[in-house]
């Protein structure tokens, strides 16, 4: 059976039907832009009507005449002055104008990707805060996400930077890994690789969480406004220390919130411990204090290593030696311990005698010492003395002597510290990513924030005695030497280098008899 055609009407009617909407579209897009203008006033007299509706509704009757007549008489003045009607169709056309304009849409609460993302967290933390006894449950499959999460913020990209949980009182928050649980669900269903700290309220039965920014990696090493036996080992957050420096950065000038650590007589942590990975930035942090200690105090540098970090420093004023092999660094620190000797017996005469302690007791002493486990693992092979057994004198009388050490070393060799290492470094700084254990095991508390993997040289985490975590951004201080580190960075290390000393140091070999030493130290020669 033949098909017969269509008739002409259903072919070509649907084609006319778009054309004609098409034209009707076009045709009243641009009836609304020239008439917009009388839309927007409508508008506005449609809205100052209701206002003024609302108004009258609102007066009470035995003010609406008195009301009336005050606002015929200022419609008397008006129509009566020159030029009166018009000024006040003008005055009404504007705030009409004004009333009837187009106001952006703010944004009142979390749009629909933002809820799921709360419901889903919300369903997340139901195994952890419900138990099956509870009568009235906080949290319960299916429940809402109000009635326990509060206070919440997101950013451009829909994750939650801010966040109040409310739990219910017989969560065992007073337990470090229940603590921990919680803390891991919110990292993983916030988004990773980011940094979070959680402030838990014990007694108010709360917890928050909040995204924190990076820290800022524009500051090189420079002259920092301190006093005398302050050090600043880095910068930390607005509201974690009380104290700000005024730093210059690659951004401009600004006063940054600083990590100030204090030694001295009266120190609580007169030693310094710093544990990091390879590359972490502990010999960067290592080059900062030593620039800052060289002018109010003598350095002595002991590398473990061997990779010549500290070969800027090699004939410096104010660097007494930068030992690189076992035999330089027993010697050195064999002096090193004979000086702390000296310096307490010299004090000790000086205290009795009732005068002031000698000059060349007061003036610092640091011992700055990168890798010793290398040091002490050649000295067991060769069966010589180990190293930090020559710091057990510094150590101890070091806050009364004037002598303070430093010490830095990998996590790999943290097991080989002494005792005396251990048991006298009470400021502790960690660099580079760890996790939160091997933070913990360092600093002998977790931080208040999750680690995240990546992390550029210099970042960690310090405290200062029982002081809390604080994060920690190190000063860029790199080896001027090394042509792959930023080039104004160097320029700042160089010009911070005091001058080249005019002669060597007398010889380092310490004197056996102390009484002899009291009379004149002998200060190690250059390696």
């Amino acid at each position: 059976m033949a098909r017969r055609p269509l008739p002409r009407i259903l072919t070509s009617g649907s084609d006319r039907i778009a054309r004609s909407r098409e034209i009707a579209r076009t045709a009243a897009d641009s009836a609304t832009d020239v008439l917009h203008p009388l839309i927007t006033i409508t508008r506005g007299l449609r809205r100052l009507a209701a206002t003024a509706r609302a108004k009258w509704a609102a007066t009470p009757k035995e003010r609406r005449g008195p009301t009336l007549f005050l606002v015929a008489a200022c419609v008397l003045v008006v129509a009566l002055m020159p030029y009166g009607p018009l000024l006040a169709l003008i005055a009404v056309m504007g705030a009409a104008a004004w009333k009837g304009r187009e106001r952006p849409v703010v944004k009142t609460g979390p749009d629909d990707a933002e809820l799921a993302r709360l419901q889903g967290l919300y369903e997340a933390l139901v195994p952890y805060f419900s138990v099956p006894d509870d009568p009235a449950p906080l949290f319960a499959y299916g429940g809402e996400w109000s009635s326990a999460l509060d206070d919440h913020a997101f950013d451009e990209s829909g994750r939650l930077t801010r966040l109040r949980i409310s739990y219910p009182a017989y969560f065992t928050d007073g337990e470090a890994a229940s603590r921990a649980r919680i803390e891991q669900v919110l990292h993983a269903k916030s988004g990773r690789g980011r940094e979070y700290r959680f402030e838990w309220d014990e007694e108010g039965n709360q917890l928050v969480m909040t995204v924190l920014g990076a820290l800022p990696t524009t500051i090189a090493a420079q002259r920092f406004v301190t006093a005398p036996g302050e050090t600043v080992l880095g910068f930390t957050d607005a509201d974690a220390v009380q104290r700000t420096v005024p730093v210059v950065s690659a951004d401009g000038e600004e006063d940054a919130p600083a990590v100030v650590w204090r030694t001295g007589p009266r120190s609580t942590e007169p030693h310094l411990l710093i544990v990091g990975q390879p590359g972490g930035g502990a010999s960067s942090l290592l080059r900062s204090i030593a620039l800052q200690a060289l002018p109010h105090g003598d350095v002595l540098i002991v590398e473990g290593a061997g990779t010549g970090e500290y070969a800027c420093l090699t004939g410096r004023a104010g660097v007494l030696a930068v030992e690189c092999g076992l035999s330089g660094a027993l010697a050195s620190l064999e002096w090193a311990a004979h000086e702390t000797e000296r310096r307490l017996v010299a004090a000790n005469r000086a205290r009795q005698a009732g005068l002031p302690a000698p000059e060349d007791t007061k003036r610092p002493l640091w011992i700055l010492l990168d890798r010793p486990s290398v040091l002490t693992c050649l000295a067991a092979a060769d069966g010589r003395t180990d190293p930090q057994t020559l710091l057990q004198a510094p150590l101890r009388h070091g806050r009364s002597a004037q002598v303070t050490v430093v010490v830095a070393e990998h996590f790999d060799g943290v097991d080989v510290l002494g005792e005396a290492v251990r048991g006298h470094t009470r400021a502790r700084v960690v660099l580079g990513p760890a996790s939160p254990a091997q933070i913990e095991s360092v600093l002998g508390m977790q931080p208040h924030t999750t680690p995240t993997a990546d992390v550029p040289p210099g970042r960690g985490y310090a405290r200062l005695g029982e002081s809390p975590v604080l994060r920690l951004q190190t000063p860029a201080t790199p080896d001027p030497y090394d042509d792959a580190a930023p080039a104004p960075h160097r320029q700042a290390v160089t010009s911070l280098l005091p001058p080249r000393a005019s002669a060597l140091a007398p010889d380092p070999t310490p004197d056996p008899d102390p009484e002899s030493t009291m009379e004149h130290a002998t200060v190690p020669a250059e390696s």
